[in-house]
């Protein structure tokens, strides 16, 4: 009897991936994946390039390009963008001595791209070197399932109102553990200044913390914990926003708080 094809649907399979995910890659081959903000300046994008060598240093990669027209930072007619290596990390997902690389995007004309804001953050970071500028970042966000609602809140309703989900432990105050757990640990593998995490006052809302680091380094830590975030997310079938205010009514919003500190302020009088 004839089965129709109708009847299936396709979908991908972690533990099929994970056959492959376990190859071993050569010796002398490392895979490179870059990192950049795109037009929007909110969101990252990503491709993966193979290395012939080890990189020690950001500044041994080689510059690498993309079509700008799909990214919001060029047009058609003239969409090459350049991606210059800045920051390297270890891969969590690729594992090895596999990289992230975060970059910066230039124009070919080389002038920066619009959301290229890490040129003239790191010209401000060198200028005051000697007052050795720490940063530390709480960034908030929500976890939403593939309607754009909320990860864990009724379909056709609301949760309790705000109150036991701050902090909150228990499968009905808390909605989405398994992916902050796994973004943690993903950021310490991949050396990011990670430094806590907790859930937020709104349920599927989450925090985590990255700090103190100095200068431009900061920078570089937030935007690579964001795409793995995105990337830990998409393994489990959610989307990460960082909306200000995702859900409209008497729901907390969503921000990132900034500390901030110069070696005087931290030495002894230093704010009084």
């Amino acid at each position: 009897m004839a089965i129709s094809l109708t009847t299936y649907t396709a979908a991908t399979n972690k533990a099929v991936l994970e056959r492959y995910m376990n190859l071993p890659l050569p010796d002398s081959k490392i895979l490179a994946t870059y990192v950049w903000v795109d037009g929007t300046g909110e969101f990252v994008r990503s491709k993966t390039r193979t290395v012939d060598f080890h990189p020690k240093h950001p500044s041994e990669l080689p510059i690498w390009n993309f079509d700008g027209s799909s990214t919001y930072q060029a047009e058609g007619s003239n969409s090459d963008i350049y991606l210059h290596p800045c920051a390297m990390y270890q891969d969590p997902f690729n594992k090895g001595d596999n990289k992230i690389v975060m970059c910066e995007t230039y124009k070919y004309n080389k002038k920066p791209t619009e959301t290229n804001h890490r040129k003239t953050c790191l010209e401000a970071m060198q200028k005051a070197a000697d007052q050795h500028p720490w940063f530390g970042i709480e960034q908030e966000y929500t976890l939403l399932d593939m309607d754009n609602h909320p990860f864990g809140w009724p379909k056709n309703g609301f949760p309790g109102p705000q109150g036991p989900y701050y902090c909150g432990v228990g499968a009905n105050k808390v909605f989405g553990r398994d992916i902050v757990e796994a973004h943690y640990r993903a950021c310490l593998f991949a050396g990011i200044q990670i430094c806590g995490t907790n859930a937020e006052v709104m349920p599927s809302q989450w925090e985590y913390q990255v700090g103190p680091c100095e200068g431009i380094t900061m920078a570089d830590d937030l935007w690579v914990s964001r795409y793995i975030l995105h990337r830990v997310a998409e393994d489990f079938g959610i989307n990460v926003s960082l909306d200000p205010k995702p859900m409209v009514g008497h729901w907390n919003g969503s921000g990132l708080h900034t500390n901030f500190s110069t070696k005087a302020m931290r030495e002894d009088n230093g704010i009084l």
